[in-house]
């Protein structure tokens, strides 16, 4: 008979459709939108504008773009990698542990994973978020969910959440080992590009109310390391990256992609950027996504085909993305790390 599990480990991605249909794309898109910590403006607002406009419009185009990345025999890599960082986890914590795996949006479900621990009556249970920056509209989104649906049991484990690991020191190898699987010195130049944020939620961790944030951030938020700053923390992962692989200032630089709407997201964007780097005559691009801790549509098909494309059409010639953590043995040992850490 198998040891019984006393510890939980719940790791939350974001989400992926369940297949590549455009119903299930519509599907996905209107929970992840409809999420007022994604999008924080009025419920009525909120729900004509995704439900009205931005799922119905983007949901046949989205659907096209699943097709190009979903593999016939693993479907959706970021499910695929997500799974395999479940299994390898499991894997190392040994038989003590159970772990589980959730997707904020979509399947399988935080309810349906913390209704599995619940019945394994378990001592404790850690939440993990697989986004190595602290945002709301990720980490904080998906502690919120699961405080949600736990404060409803009729027992309580102990209960602890990881809000950020943005520094972790064996990830930030991961990154670095990854980018030296390509020549680095043939590059001109290093791309470490993040998902973006609309800037007025970068001041709403203040809880005042009074922290208003420019586009490009603060001064300080580019040095100091903030723990609920998403901002500073993506500086935080760039500059720990780039020690590393011993970049120098100018041979580097940081920049946002994915955004929505027409108000001011954190700047620069990666298209703005993409734009200045090729009229100062770079050829080649080395690219990270470090707020990915698995390869998903946003580093192979926004980084690795759109930016790529749009790129060359400026007049570059190559854009390489870093493939992302994945399964990579030193990235589940980080992983570990971080559920050990209690």
């Amino acid at each position: 008979m198998s040891k019984k599990a006393t510890k939980g480990i719940l790791l939350v991605q974001l989400g992926t459709p369940d297949s590549p249909a455009t119903s299930d794309v519509r599907k996905y898109l209107t929970e992840f939108l409809m999420d007022g910590r994604v999008i924080d403006i009025p419920y009525i607002n909120r729900t004509l504008l995704v439900k009205g406009i931005i799922a119905p419009t983007r949901a046949p185009k989205s659907a096209k773009i699943y097709e190009t990345i979903w593999d016939k025999e693993t479907g959706s890599p970021l499910m695929y990698y997500s799974l395999m960082q479940r299994d390898l986890l499991q894997e190392s914590l040994g038989e003590d542990y159970h772990v589980e795996l959730a997707m904020r949006y979509q399947n399988p479900s935080i309810e349906n994973a913390l209704k599995n621990l619940e019945g394994m009556m378990l001592d404790s249970i850690r939440v993990i978020p697989l986004f190595p920056q602290y945002a709301s509209a990720t980490s904080g989104s998906v502690i919120d969910r699961v405080m949600e649906l736990i404060r409803k049991w009729n027992y309580l484990p102990s209960m602890s959440f990881v809000s950020s690991y943005c520094q972790e020191p064996l990830m930030i190898e991961t990154y670095a080992d990854h980018a030296r699987q390509h020549d680095i010195a043939s590059f001109d130049h290093i791309v470490f590009s993040y998902h973006g944020l609309p800037v007025r939620q970068l001041g709403k961790v203040d809880p005042t109310k009074q922290l208003k944030c420019p586009e490009d951030g603060c001064d300080s938020c580019k040095i100091n390391v903030n723990s609920f700053c998403y901002l500073s923390q993506c500086h935080a992962t760039t500059r720990a990256i780039a020690e590393d692989l011993g970049l120098q200032k100018d041979q580097y630089s940081i920049c946002f992609q994915s955004r929505l709407g027409k108000e001011p997201w954190i700047q620069p964007y990666t298209s703005s950027l993409l734009e200045t780097l090729a009229k100062s005559g770079k050829k080649k691009l080395l690219v990270f996504s470090p707020a990915f801790v698995a390869d998903c549509i946003e580093t192979i098909d926004e980084i690795g085909v759109e930016y790529a494309n749009e790129f060359k059409h400026l007049g570059g010639e190559e854009v390489q993305l870093v493939e992302s953590l994945n399964g990579d043995p030193k990235w589940i040992e980080a992983l570990k790390r971080l559920a050990l850490d209690a």
